[in-house]
């Protein structure tokens, strides 16, 4: 027990070093983002709607196969035309799935219960070597 006692900063620094590496998986799991994998199996599986945020150019250069163009700016009023069935999954992308995240709420709080975000964006997808449209 005096070594504990006599040596509490080293400990301090310990429990503090694992909560930092531990920081990260914490808040990947908080925002609920899917992997490509899943994605994937989402779009086939449960028919999911692909919503792209991004801007008009980068869409451009590439997008998921069969997804819906809805830059952020526009979402809350161009959803409900875009997925009028508020039962199916909608998937939000993005570059890097920061506006996805932002897009979730939004879709959320127009009642897409369903809606769920790509991990990491286009780039994860790109990443998992699956397939871009070029428009």
């Amino acid at each position: 027990m005096d070594f504990v006692i006599n040596n509490w900063v080293l400990f301090a620094v310990a429990f503090a070093s694992g909560a930092l590496l531990l920081w990260p998986m914490v808040q990947g799991g908080a925002r609920g983002g899917l992997s490509a994998t899943q994605a994937v199996q989402l779009i086939n599986r449960e028919k999911a709607v692909v919503v792209d945020v991004c801007e008009a150019d980068e869409f451009a250069q590439g997008h998921i196969g069969g997804a819906r163009h809805i830059p952020l700016n526009q979402l809350e009023q161009r959803l409900p035309d875009a997925v009028k069935n508020k039962a199916l999954p909608v998937l939000l992308v993005c570059a890097s799935g920061a506006r996805a995240n932002r897009a979730l709420g939004v879709a959320k709080k127009l009642g897409y219960d369903k809606a769920q975000v790509l991990a990491g964006g286009l780039k994860a997808w790109k990443d998992a070597n699956l397939p871009l449209e070029k428009a």
